[in-house]
């Protein structure tokens, strides 16, 4: 059977169409069979979807079909999941989520009992296994509920951030109607802080509308009255986070990685002096670690990457320019709101408007589609293409660079440039798009 179902963040799609319930409890069965454990113990959480129950149903008939016990936690962000599997020694985790896609889409995935997402081969043999039902178990499992789930998060966020001291600061969050609705006004006002919340109102159809991390407009257009110190909006499982200045300037993950990882490093506490980042992080962080002596390894883009670089070479820290932060100092996997809470924790008492991590370089991203896959690798390997690619990134050495890729989930070329300005920026971005476009079939 081919490789379908599993991407590079599980399976994900539209809920009752692709991902169905019986596709669900087909998973979770073949997944749970698969363990070694005499009877396996399986967290399930879930977002803020009105598809989440029904999938959170399945997925639970399926560990119990196989013989396991299903317990189930209820709304939470999706990197609570690796901590409490951890915590509690349990065989296997389920996040019922599609993160920041809209809610009409829905997703499962799964971590093993390391706290990791389960490894390729593994999600490549549970696909193989689907259509074969495992033999009847010995005996069949239970549904349980999981209480007490968020205060035991709220525990270990509380636990890691114990000397963060943020009374007087005023903090405005957006929660995205999604996973971190209760979770993050609570660690933040227990931390001390006065907090106001938007987008905490989830009904099931809201999640990520207008809100979030990918829809940054309003906290953009409130920052300035000057009533907040700081703002951070969360995608809809809690795995990502961007940051608001006081001013109305938006902090992407380049630069929270940056004051992350200098902080850490003037604590001792950045192993192997590194941080992995993807090809598509500014210019300016490359930079910025060169001068403050941190060295910087580079991987293709989607947090799978990055957390196996950071597993291969021993470092703790990484993420993408998105928000999706990996410190493995706490967790296992990419958490917004350990992310914020670093982030106020390097700033100390300064401002983040003042955080002068790093100075980000002009950068300009266009698409460019191609009729299907064959003609997308035939413009790319043209030597037209390798040629203009060679003679830009030339030119711009030690200023700049350029990337030109394909992108993994549509036919589509992805151009970038970063230069020192913008209007250089956008002269060789044209460049690099009219040589492509005559490369096409």
């Amino acid at each position: 059977m081919a490789r379908q179902l599993f991407g590079t963040d599980g399976v994900r799609g539209r809920a009752g169409h692709f991902l169905t319930a019986e596709l669900a409890l087909k998973l979770a069965r073949t997944a749970v069979a698969r363990l070694e454990a005499e009877r396996p113990q399986v967290l399930i959480i879930r977002d803020t979807r009105e598809s989440g129950e029904m999938l959170e149903s399945a997925i639970a008939a399926g560990v119990a079909a196989a013989g396991g016990d299903a317990w189930l936690a209820g709304v939470l962000p999706t990197p609570a999941a690796p901590l409490l599997v951890r915590r509690h020694g349990l065989d296997l985790a389920a996040v019922i989520s599609a993160s920041h896609n809209p809610y009409e889409d829905n997703g499962i995935k799964l971590f093993g009992s390391d706290g990791f997402k389960l490894h390729d081969d593994t999600e490549h043999a549970i696909e193989a296994e689907l259509e074969t039902p495992p033999p009847p178990p010995a005996h069949i499992g239970r549904v349980r509920p999981f209480d007490g789930a968020v205060e035991d998060y709220l525990h270990q966020l509380q636990q890691r951030f114990s000397g963060l001291d943020l009374r007087g600061r005023h903090v405005l969050l957006d929660c995205a109607n999604g996973a971190t609705f209760q979770a993050a006004p609570e660690v933040f006002r227990r931390l001390g802080a006065t907090v106001d919340v938007l987008s905490d109102q989830p009904d099931g159809t809201n999640i990520n509308l207008r809100c979030g991390s990918t829809h940054l407009d309003e906290l953009i257009a409130r920052m300035p009255d000057g009533k907040h110190d700081v703002a951070f909006a969360f995608d809809g499982d809690g795995d990502r986070v961007l940051a608001v200045d006081r001013g109305g300037g938006v902090v992407d993950g380049d630069e929270l990685i940056a004051v992350a990882a200098t902080h850490l490093r003037g604590l001792d506490r950045l192993p192997g002096n590194g941080v992995a980042v993807t090809v598509m992080t500014n210019y300016g962080f490359h930079r910025a670690m060169q001068v403050a002596g941190i060295d910087v390894a580079t991987t293709a883009v989607g947090d799978r990457y990055v957390l196996d670089e950071l597993r291969r070479r021993g470092w703790a820290l990484g993420g993408e320019q998105s928000g999706h932060i990996i410190d493995l100092g706490f967790g296992p996997s990419g958490d917004g709101i350990a992310t914020a809470l670093l982030t106020l924790e390097a700033l100390g008492g300064r401002d983040l408007l003042d955080r002068g991590a790093m100075e980000k370089l002009p950068q300009r991203l266009v698409n460019i589609r191609a009729g299907d896959r064959a003609g997308l690798a035939a413009a790319l390997a043209d030597p037209r293409v390798e040629e203009a690619i060679a003679r830009e990134q030339a030119g711009l050495t030690g200023r700049g660079r350029v990337l030109v890729r394909a992108s993994g989930t549509e036919p589509l070329i992805r151009v970038m440039v970063e230069a020192p300005s913008q209007q250089e920026t956008d002269e060789i971005c044209d460049r690099l798009r009219r040589v492509v476009e005559t490369a096409l079939p």
